[in-house]
């Protein structure tokens, strides 16, 4: 990350006229978004001019999370007041889909609204690549990613979705991103265009989804990565690991070289177990496997973007600013 100063990326980004926007996708993170926000606020956009536009979108929280966002000085959108033909659904990758709506950047940050001890030289070093070189079109983060297990701290042990599934298929299917460290990071920036043209995914598979499309669209020379030291955040249990896991399954075997990839896959139930008064119980989990499609295939995003459609700019939370 020092090899990014702040001055120089201004420097950059003054002679190039992009635009930058960082957009974090949030459900129920009220205890982490607003340090995130304010600390990208104050760094970011009052001491220097380097990030454009601070969006958080909303899929629904109910723990005020929209409210702290807004407070910190974020410009909050829900994710059901985006492209509202398209009926929202829970995911992760269905409020970056919808983001492209509601933000104006030529370049898309992307930041998990999780994030514990956040540093704002996550952004820089994720911008620093696309504003040095025209012909990098997505830069991923990597960072090593302690687990926490009671008192005991494993230093690289929260990897698990990507160990067990998206490193072995990379290197199975997709040997040139064999060197991607951190396939599944939440941490990761593109230039506008190339998202317009890509699918997502609407749960945890969007990372990996684009990481892959990406190769395809613009080869490797255009992906990047940036060492962002350490990340920690909230970790999820093995059962919900599993869940993700099939999203991540999916998106990869829909784009294997000889797949013919699924249509209106919306759901998908998973089977998992876990005892209960000294039985085995099933628990049948419905796991969403749907994707968008590009944003240049949407009218209401078209006419957005030529004027013709007004801009979805409304907040629900009266303090929010951008």
């Amino acid at each position: 990350m020092a090899d990014w100063p702040v001055d120089e990326l201004v420097r950059a980004k003054a002679c190039t006229g992009l635009s930058v926007s960082v957009v974090l996708p949030a459900l129920n993170e009220a205890g982490t978004v607003g340090p995130i926000v304010a600390a990208l606020r104050r760094e970011l956009q009052e001491a220097v001019r380097l990030v454009d536009e601070i969006v958080v979108i909303d899929s629904g929280s109910t723990d005020g999370t929209a409210a702290m966002a807004a407070a910190a000085g974020a410009w909050v959108l829900h994710a059901d007041d985006l492209m509202t033909r398209t009926a929202p659904v829970r995911g992760k990758g269905d409020a970056m889909w919808r983001s492209l709506l509601g933000t104006t950047g030529d370049l898309i940050v992307f930041v998990d609204a999780d994030l514990e001890q956040f540093s704002t030289d996550m952004v820089t070093g994720l911008l620093g690549p696309m504003l040095a070189d025209e012909r990098v079109r997505l830069v991923k983060g990597l960072y090593d990613r302690p687990l926490h297990a009671g008192a005991t701290v494993l230093p690289a042990g929260g990897g698990r979705v990507t160990e067990l599934v998206a490193r072995p298929m990379l290197n199975l299917h997709w040997p040139e991103l064999a060197g991607m460290v951190q396939p599944l990071a939440g941490e990761w920036a593109a230039r506008r265009d190339l998202l317009e043209r890509m699918a997502f995914p609407c749960g945890y598979g969007v990372e990996i989804a684009v990481l892959i499309d990406t190769l395809a669209d613009s080869g490797l020379d255009a992906i990047a990565q940036v060492d962002l030291g350490m990340r920690r955040h909230r970790h999820q249990d093995d059962a919900s690991l599993g869940r993700m896991a099939v999203q991540v399954w999916h998106a990869m075997l829909q784009r294997l070289p000889d797949a013919k990839p699924s249509e209106n896959v919306e759901a998908f139930t998973l089977t998992q177990y876990q005892r209960d008064a000294g039985r085995i119980v099933p628990r049948p989990h419905e796991v969403n496997l749907d994707e968008r499609p590009p944003m240049l295939k949407q009218p209401e995003y078209v006419l957005h973007q030529r004027g013709m459609d007004p801009a979805p700019r409304s907040c629900r939370s009266s303090s929010g600013s951008r």
